[in-house]
């Protein structure tokens, strides 16, 4: 038995498929490091100075309780979490977890957006 489906149907069903979930390997620090030396033909020692570096300065902003704006990709900024009370998920006895600074990433309107159409990334061109 065949069954025809119209391409408009068709077309029609992929407006809902469920989206691909997350790559669960992710990207490494070190995978990030090649793929930029790749895409500018640099070094990949210098490029992972340049990554050490930008890391490194994002780091000590935070530390300094200072904001840091990447326009276009998002802003990094330090939250204060209050002491709460939790429950230890195996017995579920009433924990306080204690209060900390931690840091948070908040995506730019331009990120959001890519993200949101299923945009890749721009790449950069090379001189």
């Amino acid at each position: 038995m065949t069954v025809h489906v119209s391409p408009h149907r068709q077309a029609a069903g992929r407006l809902f498929e469920p989206q691909k979930p997350l790559n669960s390997k992710g990207m490494t620090k070190q995978q990030l490091i090649e793929k930029v030396a790749a895409k500018t033909e640099l070094k990949k020692s210098e490029v992972e100075a340049a990554v050490d570096s930008v890391l490194a300065m994002i780091a000590e902003a935070l530390q300094a309780n200072e904001r840091v704006d990447l326009r276009g990709f998002g802003s990094f900024v330090v939250k204060d979490r209050k002491e709460r009370q939790g429950r230890n998920p195996h017995t579920g006895e009433t924990i306080t977890i204690a209060a900390k600074r931690d840091a948070s990433f908040k995506p730019g309107k331009e990120l959001t957006e890519k993200l949101a159409h299923g945009e890749t990334a721009p790449t950069p061109e090379a001189p």
